[in-house]
């Protein structure tokens, strides 16, 4: 028997390495002679790095670069020296992670630092870039990390402006003559898992502006400013992506990857099981077990599960869901194409001890199954 183990990270408190080898070794307890492939996925956000550390060929890179608001911290990239491909994770120098909860304001905020990161990945010869672009901090639109690679962002009296969200509507013109010219040659990927607009009510600001520590009226100035600045975007590119997929990508991020750098915004879990080669990696499986923190609808919308699960339906694989929480009724999970599905909160006495003990929950969850599975053979 071949189980192949996918999960993605439990938010805060379980990374998908840990989950593997949680769910391995439970599994081996019970079923000593199964095969089993460890292939812990991502949608882009924060731990894609870990997970494709761990599956990648790589050298793993680190630098001295500007955190969300301009302080000196150390970051890394991974970059494979043979094809000459870089793997950037934004959330390692502009992630909300790096602050604490009364730091965090995207009102205030740059993306400076992973422009130092992108810098970097080019100095050490990368021809592709991959840009994870989840968990940030941010909502200046990419103009900090712009900023870094030599864009100047000028008010109406030709001076510099500060790289932050509160200070898009300011800018009016964007010098491009200083760029570096390496960003025309270098192909960009980003790999992100929201579909949101650059603006408006499903876009970066009003959908993302309050867990980031926006105010109502900040949130309202960074709409506003989003708007203004996807003018001046359209003035010097000619392009205008206001409602293309992923342009609200991390506070505009994925806009910037657009016209800056005349990239590609791409579902993160897609980007991620290329890298891996997660389909050829679970052919011939005879389960895969998968997870993360909360299943719920906006797995639906294209978190790393949905593509985890789509991956096994292709090959007809049964797929097992070991999740935080569940929300999604059985025929949802069932249209899904989730055949199995146990949760720790079910095992758990409350919330608290869900927290405190979710690995040896986890456990139990994972010895269950493969009980289940010896008494089906």
């Amino acid at each position: 028997m071949k189980i192949v183990i996918a999960p993605d990270k439990f938010r805060g408190s379980l990374t998908g390495i840990e989950f593997c080898w949680i769910v391995k070794e439970a599994i081996w307890e019970i079923l000593p002679d199964v095969e089993i492939v460890e292939a812990p996925v991502a949608d882009g956000g924060d731990g894609t790095l870990a997970a494709v550390e761990a599956q990648v060929p790589h050298g793993k890179k680190t630098m001295e670069v500007n955190d969300p608001l301009f302080r000196k911290i150390e970051a890394s990239f991974l970059y494979n020296e043979e094809f000459k491909i870089a793997f950037v994770e934004m959330a390692e120098a502009s992630g909300l992670r790096l602050l604490k909860d009364e730091e965090r304001n995207c009102f205030h905020t740059s993306t400076y630092g992973t422009g130092e990161l992108i810098k970097g990945a080019m100095d050490a010869g990368a021809e592709t870039i991959i840009l994870g672009i989840g968990g940030s901090a941010t909502n200046d639109c990419g103009m900090g990390m712009a900023a870094a690679l030599g864009f100047e962002f000028l008010d109406e009296n030709g001076k510099k402006v500060e790289p932050v969200g509160k200070n898009l509507s300011k800018v009016k013109k964007i010098d491009t003559s200083k760029v570096d010219p390496r960003v025309e040659v270098v192909n960009f990927h980003a790999a992100s898992d929201v579909i949101s607009t650059l603006y408006g009510e499903d876009g970066a600001a009003y959908v993302y502006g309050p867990q980031k520590g926006a105010s109502k009226e900040e949130i309202e100035l960074l709409d506003q400013g989003l708007r203004d600045f996807n003018e001046v975007l359209i003035d010097t590119f000619n392009m205008d992506i206001h409602d293309v997929y992923g342009a609200g990508a991390a506070g505009g991020m994925g806009a910037a990857v657009l016209t800056f750098f005349t990239g590609e915004v791409r579902p993160g879990i897609e980007l991620v099981k290329e890298m891996i080669g997660f389909d050829k990696r679970i052919e011939g499986a005879d389960w895969l077990i998968t997870g993360e923190g909360k299943l719920d609808f906006q797995t639906l919308l294209g978190k790393a599960i949905k593509g985890v699960v789509e991956s096994a339906q292709n090959q007809n694989i049964p797929v097992a869901a070991f999740c935080g929480k569940i929300t999604l009724p059985q025929d949802a999970l069932a249209t899904m194409g989730i055949h199995y599905s146990s949760s720790v909160v079910l095992e758990a006495k409350d919330y608290e001890d869900a927290m405190e003990n979710g690995k040896e929950y986890l456990r139990e969850i994972a010895k269950k199954f493969a009980i289940k599975l010896s008494r089906m053979d």
